[in-house]
């Protein structure tokens, strides 16, 4: 195999494949990203297992072939090197020459067959997607997704296609957000798929404009952006009811601006527990609270927040990062909280939703020390 093209263009593509790339692996070929050049096209693909990415690069061909060589070296050395012609020859052995305008590198590659093999796409569910559309609602849920593996399937989104809408969920147990859009139209699918974290996570970052073709199969999610394909193995678990967690009774609301609430929880929270991070909205029709008490320092803090409440006297407790990352993606400058009691979900959103988006978001309080 013999092709030459820019160095521009490799790094691109090794800086997108190095995503797909296990940091620890017990298989030494994960570690590398395969290339397959034919009259064609050329492609580079690399794969955790989990999540793989595809990319079709630009080159000039002298000879076909195919081989897996060492990504993290490829991208390391593309990254020190200046603007440049790179050509890259693997002979028979899968002994690699690598060729700049100044220099000659040369190592290991290994046996193309050895790379795992490319997952089936079905290609029976395709969907078109308008890009922003889809990172909007990517960066609306993804902060709420669960880490803990033992629980699998709120380790991804769910995402419920309707004939005439989108819901994307997504929950740690702690907090929970629901997006719908109702600008959304399907006229090939409806049902419910779990994407995996990692899957989103690197898709939000190459979103754009334009659309982006979905292929949804059985156990696979398939994104094609521009010249890229990514793949993932979908989470096939039963997500939880959500609908059920969603409180109906909250009938006590405060109203706050965004940027002053979140700047008192910032401050408050500096001088609360380590550990549990705790703080508490004080309210009553007279005064609005944010306190925190840490009696192993002998340190407490409290700022008085100018707010509108409507409903019961309460003291409610909450983890302050938590609480802090749910007001943080609310939409628009006005913050809308609906409240029942002390021990119960309390729900957050903006205080005018736009016409065709519905975001809803769940905090669940932690218990206040005595």
């Amino acid at each position: 195999m013999k092709f030459s093209t820019s160095k521009t263009e490799l790094q691109k593509a090794f800086q997108k494949l190095s995503k797909a790339t296990p940091t620890r692996s017990t298989l030494p070929i994960l570690g590398c990203v395969l290339i397959e050049s034919s009259d064609d096209k050329t492609t580079l693909r690399a794969t955790d297992l989990e999540l793989t990415i595809e990319s079709e690069i630009s080159v000039s061909l002298e000879d076909a072939g195919s081989v897996a060589l060492p990504l993290k070296q490829l991208f390391d050395i593309t990254n020190e090197l200046p603007e440049t012609r790179i050509t890259i020859s693997v002979d028979d052995r899968n002994k690699v020459e690598m060729q700049t305008d100044t220099g000659l590198y040369d190592f290991m590659g290994k046996p193309a067959d050895e790379f795992p093999a490319t997952p089936e796409i079905d290609t029976t569910r395709e969907l078109s997607v308008a890009a922003e559309t889809l990172k909007s609602i990517i960066d609306a849920t993804l902060f709420a997704v669960s880490k803990d593996d033992l629980k699998p399937a709120l380790t991804g989104v769910l995402f419920r296609f309707g004939p005439k809408s989108l819901t994307a969920v997504s929950t740690d147990g702690h907090r929970l957000v629901r997006h719908e859009r109702k600008d959304f139209k399907s006229d090939n699918f409806t049902g419910d798929i779990i994407a995996p974290r990692k899957f989103l996570s690197y898709l939000s970052t190459q979103l754009s404009t334009g659309d982006i073709t979905i292929l949804a199969g059985e156990n696979y999610l398939t994104a094609k952006i521009g010249q890229d394909t990514i793949i993932t193995r979908t989470l096939g678990e039963r997500f939880p009811d959500y609908e059920s967690v969603i409180p109906g009774d909250n009938e006590n609301t405060l109203k706050t601006e965004k940027d002053v609430i979140l700047g008192a929880i910032r401050r408050v929270s500096i001088f609360s527990n380590r550990s549990t991070r705790q703080v508490a909205l004080n309210l009553s029709s007279g005064k609005c609270l944010i306190t925190t008490e840490d009696p192993e320092m002998s340190s407490k803090a409290q700022e008085e927040l100018p707010a509108e409440y409507d409903g019961d006297d309460i003291v409610i407790g909450y983890n302050s990062e938590y609480l802090k990352d749910v007001i943080n993606h609310i939409s628009g400058k006005t913050v809308f909280i609906r409240l029942n009691t002390p021990i119960s979900a309390a729900l957050f959103s903006s205080e005018v939703d736009e016409d065709s988006v519905d975001n809803l978001m769940l905090l669940m309080p932690i218990r206040l020390n005595d």
